[in-house]
């Protein structure tokens, strides 16, 4: 008779030293390596680690599940850059793909998310929303004004994802005064299908379910994708600001604002 796994046991927390980034990094391999064919300079394949140099500045989200038997029970993880740290790191993440001025120029508080993923075994239940949960604490306790971040479809064909980029796009483009531009020489043109063209139910089916929930949320997409061969992913960048941010939806993930 195969065995019950118990009910998970979670715990949130932010890392606490090099142990806890170490297990992080290595969900990260799982995932974005060994799921998704990505790679880089600084991933350590020997010890299964998916690191760059910017994880030394980020804080990290970590969710645990304490009753996973083994010592990989961290099964979620999101990583976030506040504007203060990103000075000491030479700047954000994202401005290697996406020219950031007016977000940099509009004078707000700003935090940057990256690499939120989810152990295949807990996708689809309540894993996501506990770190939704521990994010909006993180952005309250911090006043952030301003969220953004890439997020990713798999492979590098945009004309493959032609129908929900272009959705993407004549939907949900933010406004100039928050509109990042995709840097070439990776950028790609999201505008590939006129709108009257596309079978939205279709495209949107075809957005990551990360993507979908940012929107939810109130989020927009900058100007134009980018094609990141080594990670093996189109890009998007995504943004919000949280007093646009739609209140039921925000609720729904993270619990009533104050």
């Amino acid at each position: 008779m195969a065995q019950t796994m118990p009910e998970p046991l979670f715990e949130l927390s932010l890392a606490s030293g090099p142990d806890d980034l170490a297990k992080a990094q290595r969900l990260r391999y799982a995932v974005f390596v060994e799921e998704l064919g990505g790679d880089g300079p600084l991933v350590d394949h020997a010890a299964r680690r998916e690191a760059d140099r910017f994880d030394p500045y980020f804080d990290h989200l970590i969710l645990r599940d304490r009753n996973r038997p083994g010592d990989d029970d961290v099964v979620g993880v999101y990583r976030v850059l506040r504007c203060e740290a990103a000075r000491g790191a030479g700047g954000f993440y994202s401005a290697d793909e996406y020219d950031l001025s007016p977000l940099l120029d509009s004078g707000r508080r700003l935090m940057e998310l990256g690499r939120s993923c989810i152990h295949r075994d807990y996708r689809g239940g309540m894993a996501m929303f506990q770190l939704w949960t521990g994010l909006a604490d993180y952005v309250r306790r911090h006043e952030i004004d301003i969220l953004f971040g890439v997020a990713s479809f798999h492979g590098t064909d945009p004309d493959a994802l032609a129908a929900p980029l272009s959705i993407l796009h004549h939907r949900h483009l933010a406004p100039p005064e928050l509109r990042v531009t995709a840097r070439p020489p990776g950028a790609v043109a999201m505008d590939r299908v006129p709108e009257a063209q596309i079978d939205r139910a279709a495209a949107m089916r075809a957005v990551p379910p990360l993507i979908k929930a940012y929107l939810r949320l109130g989020g927009f997409v900058g100007q134009g994708a980018f094609v990141d061969r080594d990670f093996n992913t189109t890009d998007v960048c995504l943004v919000i600001d949280t007093e646009r941010m739609n209140a039921a939806q925000a609720a729904r993930y993270t619990g009533p604002r104050p």
